[in-house]
């Protein structure tokens, strides 16, 4: 796909999150710890999953998923933010700059349309465990993953297309500490009405398309776990919930206040974008791990396993 020409602006200034020198290193610390604890908490959950035969069910293969998801959509934003804490220049190439927004699109697109898929499996285990054997097959889960990255990609495609076709005249200055299409419609000088539409739209069809068949599942699963008789019986279906249940609402609150609200340059902007790229990448390991207690075991398996070979 050839380039089109962007008049004469090359490459874009990244305002970051700081001008201080002192305030600059203590942030280089701090997400130079978020992202080593996030690679880590991910890395470690695919080698739990991937080593306990008891974690081999539909459940946690997509959990797998999330999480390589989650080291993918950190790695597209925080080594950048870490390089740009230390560097007096924080510039970005157009290209460069587009070949971000493309990536942040499908890993966090790939990992609403998961989070719907792990939903839908919570569904199916819950109010129809006599079939969910047969309902979720192995072969099954890999449509859906595969369906996930494949209408993400689509949709970034569709995303990257928008800003390609925008001229960028005199400003190059990005009120951001990473390349995303609402900072950089502002600095175009082309009409940007319809492209503005266009990515409302996308956003809104995403959003609702992965959104609507969680609030769906876990309506039917309330439903059904408030039929139950037993407190502990009730007490293990929405236990098996609450991970997920904390997942969707970290992701999607962050997400949806930064592409739906009108972009202002203001604190809100950055905090929404360091909450679903660079936090809640570190929390999703921390919330399984720590409110499940099959990946408890499996980590102290794991890990004994390891110890005494």
């Amino acid at each position: 796909m050839a380039w089109r020409n962007h008049s004469t602006i090359t490459e874009f200034i990244l305002i970051g999150l700081s001008d201080d020198p002192y305030i600059e290193a203590l942030l280089f610390v701090f997400f130079l710890g978020i992202y080593l604890l996030t690679v880590m908490g991910n890395l470690m959950m695919l080698l739990v999953i991937r080593a306990d035969s008891r974690l081999h069910t539909p459940m946690y293969f997509f959990l797998s998923n999330l999480s390589f998801l989650d080291l993918c959509f950190s790695s597209v934003t925080v080594p950048k933010l870490l390089k740009d804490l230390l560097s007096e220049k924080r510039t970005i190439s157009v290209e460069g700059c587009l070949t971000q927004v493309f990536f942040v699109f499908i890993t966090a697109g790939t990992e609403a349309f998961l989070l719907s898929v792990m939903a839908y499996d919570r569904y199916a285990a819950i109010c129809h465990p006599l079939l969910y054997g047969q309902v979720m097959s192995i072969q099954f889960c890999v449509k859906l993953v595969l369906i996930s990255w494949g209408l993400a990609c689509l949709n970034s495609v569709v995303i990257v297309l928008l800003a390609i076709n925008l001229d960028f005249c005199e400003a190059q200055t990005i009120h951001h500490y990473i390349c995303e299409l609402p900072s950089l419609f502002p600095l175009s000088c082309s009409d940007i009405s319809i492209n503005v539409d266009i990515l409302i739209c996308s956003i809104l069809l995403h959003g609702l398309g992965t959104f609507l068949p969680i609030s769906f599942s876990y309506a039917r699963i309330v439903s059904t776990i408030l039929s139950i008789s037993s407190t502990s019986g009730r007490s293990k279906a929405f236990s098996t919930c609450s991970s997920h249940l904390i997942a969707v609402t970290l992701f999607f609150g962050s997400g949806l206040i930064r592409y739906l609200m009108p972009t202002s340059g203001s604190s809100l902007d950055l905090l929404s974008s360091l909450q679903y790229s660079a936090v809640t990448p570190l929390l999703n390991p921390l919330i399984y791990s720590l409110k499940n207690k099959e990946v408890k075991a499996a980590v102290r398996r794991t890990l004994g396993k390891y110890l005494h070979s």
